[in-house]
């Protein structure tokens, strides 16, 4: 009986995993090439490198349970891997148990093209509100969230948009916000960007009345990306009275996402969802 039950269990856990659609962001193609020619290498499907065909993993929510909200989720990587199950698959089950649909975003590393990874969420984000219907979406509840460098791609998302492509909120976790010349901005700038690319990407600098809000988590002891990023974009969001709120914990280091350490961050979640719930995305 006991053999019959866990190979039961196994079933349901494998149907799960089945149900999750991957979504091609470009049937045909991508318009711009990174010129990476590195096989793609995925690592107990916890980290992935060479990434180069842009795609998303889809976590709906059932109908009767679905809050509207929707969340794109950009995994950190410093934009030359992405961590996909403490800052991907894990976020989006968690999500989900509050009605929230998610979709983990598998953008293509930049390898110097700067655009590429921008390109990738701008599409995710229209697929998203062009079906929004079929997963039961409000259009008009869309959000990102990324972690480290995928902060900074969520960020840029919330600086650099059309109408279609806007994120409605952003959810900021230890993010890389602006270009200081670290290994994040090489692998996206190149060794020696010029000054234009530099502010293009450096997003405390394009904030305006259009941003949408933010939540922002970070540690005081972040020794890889300083929590002065979070704090300079919370500042300039606070400029253009965009609402925003930002939550610093003395300890937690860098790249927490869902891990627990046995300290007051690893509550950061209950955070987020009280503001969810305050800004009316979910119930």
């Amino acid at each position: 009986m006991k053999k019959t039950i866990l190979i039961l269990v196994g079933i349901i856990f494998i149907g799960t995993m089945q149900a999750q659609e991957e979504i091609k962001l470009y049937k045909n193609g991508p318009s711009e090439n990174s010129g990476i020619t590195e096989k793609e290498a995925n690592y107990d499907n916890s980290w992935v490198t060479n990434v180069t065909e842009a795609r998303m993993y889809a976590f709906i929510v059932p109908k009767e349970k679905a809050s509207g909200a929707a969340v794109l989720i950009c995994p950190g990587g410093g934009y030359g891997g992405l961590a996909v199950a403490h800052e991907g698959s894990q976020v989006a089950e968690w999500l989900n148990t509050l009605g929230v649909s998610a979709f983990v975003l598998y953008y293509r590393m930049p390898n110097h093209h700067s655009e590429i990874p921008l390109t990738d969420a701008q599409t995710a984000i229209q697929i998203i509100r062009e079906g929004a219907g079929k997963w039961n979406i409000d259009k008009h509840k869309i959000g990102i969230a990324g972690f480290s460098a995928g902060g900074h791609l969520a960020s840029t998302a919330g600086t650099h948009f059309d109408e279609i492509n806007r994120p409605d909120f952003m959810i900021l976790i230890y993010p890389v916000i602006s270009m200081t010349g670290d290994g994040t901005c090489q692998n996206l700038l190149g060794e020696t960007p010029s000054k234009e690319q530099l502010n293009r990407f450096s997003n405390q600098l394009l904030v305006t009345d259009k941003t949408p809000p933010a939540f922002i988590i970070a540690a005081l002891d972040d020794d890889v990306v300083s929590v002065e990023h979070s704090f300079m974009f919370y500042k300039a969001l606070q400029d253009k009275k965009i609402p925003s709120e930002i939550h610093t914990y003395e300890k937690g280091g860098h790249g927490f996402g869902m891990r627990k350490q046995g300290l007051e961050i690893d509550n950061w979640t209950d955070k987020l969802r009280i503001w969810l719930k305050t800004s009316g995305l979910i119930e």
